[in-house]
């Protein structure tokens, strides 16, 4: 690091600005308490053990409601990534999404333990998780013009392993300072479960106050000028002209196909952890909290580590690495009784969650023509959420009909070993453009 506040890029010499940087980042750290604490740990175990009638229900009804937020965002991003890249400017449709996500985050203090909040908790994790990942489409576009390609899978690694940190540090709040504090603090019901629902608006706070420097700091495309609705319509038209010649972007439409398969088995994987962890094993909303701690620091730790593996192997091998690391333990995992090798499985397992979500941002990155990030993150988004309905409500439909949520967990395991036999025929050693 120079004494600039610049960091050294490649053997020439050559620097770029470290603080626009580290506010990219740090997005990373103020969006994901969200998909971590509330989709997976907290609101998950809280919904099965206090909200819903049985943990079977609940897990059909949780797949359901992710599936229609993945079927929104899949229908969605495209569209407004495309209409993005004609309005020049990013930050005020992260700005929208964002929004978004705070206030669904806040709202969720008002779902009692009683069946007759199933709904409302349904509708704003849905709400939640759609504001997530649409401001993720805007926010993986600015990318790839923060760092040189030297560093463009260490900064998306650094910013992972920061989301993940992120994540623990709001688990460890919440456990100790709320979860199993005696009395509960504020002077919080428990009998309300209220130590519990206060979560939400302590996320909605952490994501107000962290989201802040990307806002102020990170650098952004100019106003093209262009009004709103032909901005639309120009937008909606370069897309459909993309969809029409996919053709002429054969290799990045087979990593966006591969991409579609094993991200769904993934991303699967970890929302159900927290259903899984609390209905298989009987975990306590604790102990389902302690472990998303030891998952996070693991995740964490795969994501920097891994970071400096994509720029030194590549995103695809690293890629390639993470999804087998994944179906090596993920196997095992769903097979095992013990709680004890359930939560050494599960830290394991964590290692590779971080890299295999890392790098594939990167190898979209340098994939991508630069007149087209948005719109290509945007068909990143749907390629990671076209599917992403199906592995949910698969998920639901098999643990609802058999009443086993190992049986319902383990159709997810598939999705990833087809996605990354497809990726390995994904050339990396070639330029921008059509002839990827």
């Amino acid at each position: 690091m120079t004494e600039s506040g610049a960091i050294a890029a490649g053997t020439a010499g050559r620097t770029f600005p470290l603080r626009p940087v580290i506010a990219w980042c740090f997005y990373d750290w103020a969006n994901s308490p969200f998909p971590t604490v509330v989709t997976t740990f907290i609101f998950g175990a809280y919904f099965t053990q206090a909200v819903a009638a049985d943990p079977a229900a609940a897990e059909g009804q949780w797949g359901l409601a992710n599936g229609i937020a993945a079927l929104s965002v899949a229908i969605l991003s495209p569209a407004l990534g495309a209409i993005a890249d004609h309005t020049g400017r990013r930050k005020p449709w992260l700005a929208i999404f964002t929004g978004v996500m705070i206030a669904a985050s806040a709202l969720l203090w008002f779902v009692r333990p009683h069946a007759s909040d199933t709904f409302l908790l349904l509708a704003l994790v849905c709400l939640g998780t759609i504001g997530f990942e649409l401001g993720m489409v805007f926010y993986n576009a600015m990318l790839p013009g923060l760092a040189p390609p030297g560093f463009v899978g260490r900064v998306s690694g650094w910013a992972w392993g920061l989301g993940y940190v992120g994540g623990l540090v709001c688990l460890l709040l919440i456990l100790f300072g709320f979860v199993q504090a005696d009395p509960a603090p504020f002077g919080l019901d428990r009998g309300q479960a209220e130590q519990v629902r206060i979560t939400g608006p302590l996320i909605a706070l952490w994501m107000l106050l962290f989201s802040l420097p990307v806002f102020l700091f990170a650098p952004d495309r100019p106003a093209s000028g262009i009004g709103a609705m032909v901005a639309v319509r120009q937008g909606l038209a370069t897309l459909w002209a993309t969809l029409q010649n996919a053709r002429a972007y054969p290799n990045t439409l087979r990593f966006l196909i591969a991409h579609m398969l094993y991200a769904d088995g993934v991303n699967t994987l970890f929302a159900f952890g927290g259903i899984y962890a609390a209905g298989t094993f009987g975990m306590s909303l604790s102990e389902v909290i302690q472990f998303g701690a030891a998952l996070n620091v693991t995740a964490g730790l795969g994501a920097f580590g891994f970071g400096w593996l994509d720029d030194r192997i590549g995103a695809k091998p690293t890629i390639v690495i993470a999804l087998i690391g994944i179906i090596a333990v993920g196997v095992p995992l769903l097979l095992i009784e013990s709680a004890t090798w359930f939560w050494v499985l599960g830290a394991l397992l964590g290692i590779f969650f971080g890299p295999a979500q890392a790098a594939s941002r990167s190898l979209m990155a340098r994939l991508c023509p630069p007149e087209m990030e948005t719109e290509m993150f945007g068909l990143y988004a749907l390629s990671g959420k076209a599917t992403a309905f199906i592995g949910p409500w698969l998920v639901g439909a098999v643990a609802l009909s058999t009443g086993n949520q190992r049986l319902g967990m383990a159709v997810v395991l598939p999705f990833i070993a087809v996605g990354g036999l497809l990726l390995l025929g994904v050339k990396t050693n070639v330029g921008n453009g059509a002839s990827r």
